[in-house]
């Protein structure tokens, strides 16, 4: 198993930054991607950002440009730095890491991150 803790979210105000952190522990030897998903209200959940263990990165296109992910793997934690931050970005971000076990992945979800942005 897996277990991930998040943290970094809060209230800012629109042209502002936030950096988001999530550090996993327990069976993380397998791990590949890292990543960011958000969920506003009255939406599915999106990707924002995924980071392979390669150091691949993907992004969705509306925070392209703004937002960076990044990992440190010796510490299996993953980051956001979200720039120039928009109330269409107010969400639950939710951190997500895949393991792959003999071909299979197995996702895992942090308990989320409130991140609030004022106009």
């Amino acid at each position: 198993q897996v277990q991930l803790v998040e943290s970094g979210g809060g209230l800012v105000q629109a042209g502002g930054s936030l950096r988001l952190s999530c550090a996993a522990s327990g069976s993380t030897s397998s791990i590949n991607t890292m990543g960011w998903y958000r969920q506003a209200p009255g939406k599915q959940r999106e990707l924002v950002a995924t980071i392979s263990i390669a150091g691949s990165t993907n992004y969705a296109d509306s925070v392209k440009g703004r937002f960076t992910i990044s990992r440190d793997n010796a510490k299996m934690t993953v980051y956001l730095q979200m720039n120039s931050l928009n109330p269409e970005d107010t969400a639950v971000y939710y951190c997500n890491v895949i393991r792959v076990i003999r071909g299979t992945l197995l996702h895992y979800w942090g308990q989320g991150t409130q991140v609030t942005v004022s106009s």
